[in-house]
């Protein structure tokens, strides 16, 4: 008898897990299906599971293909159970290729191709919607994105658009998404949201026609360049109640809230000063060092070390002071910024050409928050106070690279969540997107005719 063994969360159950469990059963003569459990789930980076075990385990079971349901709760269990059951076939998705292949060691590795073409009607889970996203733009960050939904539960990439041919199908054939790169439309029909991760200059009018088709939107930075771009696409939105979310990750990683949260407690006192610093060497033939007039460290890495700023001191701000070093392209490769507030005062510092230390510091009457860099992903930070030896730690969790926490946020929000959008507030976003214009002006040296 030929055994296989296979193991998911199962949340949402849906027909891409049905189709996997019949393909599962379909290698062997004996399935066994192993069942997350919720702290283990956590402890693997998953973010947002909503059915309790019991319930996915129910759900597998009325498939009639496993016949035999393990719980799965620790790491190395995986090795322990193919031996102890004697497994001849191990399987997962495709979407984990590679990941489990130190398992050939014990029995026959087999990953299973994604389930195309899973209908809007198959994908409906009690109260919740699984979210089909499309993605707009097959670049860097597109792969990412993609590894990252993995661990987002309620959400299901179906297909991508670029409207460059050749990096359509090589992304295709990379990924096994379809990509369109003709009919706009017909891509948005596909699909329930979008996360927009094309160059600079499109992602308004992305944005814009997504939310026309009644499409939900996460689109990564900047959302517009102009203060009247960021709230039209927000009056849009609410007028064709859909959600809209600009992906500042930073806004949406644990620990930066936690960081937040401190720094407003009084642990630190009132707060008078706010310095961040976001610098990268960018390779000399990228986007944001080749193109001088949508490219250059601010559009890259401002919104990050705006973010704070805003979040600590407010909307309201007295003075900006915007300073850039440019190549010989008239591209910044590096900027600072200087905000004046009533009662405080922050600077941003990015680069793209010039490498400096990536601190976020806030400053305070009784004492200092330092994040260290990479403070973006705000893995660990300390307060510290006059006594130099008077030092709290703090290591918040973090998983992956930051993406699944947006991606998660995005998803709950879209299935009506009744929280308020805290972490990056609509208004905080025309805030950014209006210090982003004045940048731009000062950059191209005449007032904005774009969004």
């Amino acid at each position: 008898m030929k055994k296989v063994i296979t193991y998911g969360t199962y949340d949402l159950f849906h027909e891409g897990h049905y189709r996997l469990l019949q393909r599962a059963k379909e290698l062997g003569d004996y399935l066994i299906v192993g069942v997350t459990t919720e702290h283990f789930d956590e402890a693997r980076g998953k973010v947002n599971v909503f059915d309790p075990i019991m319930k996915r385990i129910e759900n597998v079971k009325k498939t009639g293909f496993a016949d035999e349901i393990i719980v799965e709760d620790h790491d190395g269990q995986k090795v322990e159970d193919i031996q102890k059951y004697g497994v001849d076939i191990f399987t997962v998705g495709s979407d984990w290729t590679g990941h489990f292949d130190y398992l050939n060691q014990f029995c026959k590795v087999v990953y299973l191709e994604r389930t195309p073409d899973i209908s809007s009607t198959e994908l409906r889970a009690g109260r919740y919607q699984i979210v089909r996203i499309g993605i707009i733009g097959t670049g860097r960050i597109a792969p990412r994105f993609l590894s990252e939904a993995k661990y987002v539960s309620g959400v299901n990439i179906d297909c991508a658009y670029n409207p460059e041919k050749d990096s359509a199908e090589a992304f295709s054939k990379k990924t096994e998404l379809p990509v369109y790169s003709e009919n706009f439309d017909e891509f948005l029909n596909e699909v329930d949201a979008v996360y927009i991760a094309s160059p600079n200059e499109t992602h308004y009018d992305y944005a814009k026609k997504a939310i026309e088709s009644g499409k939900h939107v996460l689109s990564e930075k900047p959302l517009s360049f102009t203060k009247a771009g960021a709230e039209s696409l927000y009056r849009l939105a609410e007028e064709h109640q859909v959600v809209l979310m600009e992906a500042v990750k930073t806004a949406y990683c644990p620990g930066f809230q936690q960081m937040i949260n401190v720094a407003e407690s009084g642990k630190i006192g009132k707060i008078c000063d706010v310095e961040a610093c976001f610098t990268r060497l960018a390779n000399p033939n990228s986007r944001e060092v080749k193109d001088a007039k949508y490219g250059g460290s601010f559009l890259e890495f401002g919104s990050y070390v705006m973010l704070p700023m805003i979040k600590l001191f407010g909307k309201e701000y007295e003075k900006i002071e915007v300073d850039s070093i440019l190549d010989e392209n008239g591209n910044d490769i590096y900027t600072k910024l200087t905000v004046r507030y009533k009662d405080g005062m922050a600077t941003g510092k990015v680069g793209v050409g010039v490498k400096s230390e990536g601190n976020l510091i806030i400053s305070g009457t009784k004492g200092y928050i330092l994040a260290p860099s990479p403070w973006w992903l705000t893995k660990y930070f300390e307060v510290r106070y006059e006594n130099p030896n008077d030092i709290e730690e703090f290591r918040p969790r973090f998983m992956g690279d930051g993406l699944r926490y947006e991606i998660s946020e995005f998803v709950q929000k879209i299935n009506g969540s009744e929280s308020p959008s805290y972490k990056l507030t609509a208004g905080e976003a025309i805030a950014m997107a209006e210090i982003t214009e004045k940048f731009m002006e000062k950059k191209l040296g005449y007032k904005a005719d774009w969004k």
